[in-house]
């Protein structure tokens, strides 16, 4: 249980903060279309970290912490 609460609290931190930053910028900005494809950007990247998180917390709990030892 102790080797998943890293990886849970570094996702939650990063997102945050892409969220708060992304956010600060659209706010200022008055362009829809900008608007718009600032948005997609910080949406892309949370949903790979949350996915990049999953796959991480599917490898601790599988024991294969290691996968350089497979190659």
């Amino acid at each position: 249980m102790k080797k998943l609460i890293a990886p849970i609290i570094v996702t939650a931190f990063v997102v945050l903060y892409v969220v708060f930053y992304f956010g600060f910028i659209l706010f200022l900005l008055d362009n829809l279309a900008l608007k718009i494809i600032l948005g997609v950007i910080p949406l892309a990247f949370t949903a790979v970290m949350i996915y990049v998180l999953i796959e991480r917390i599917k490898e601790i709990r599988s024991n294969e912490e290691d996968d350089l030892s497979k190659y």
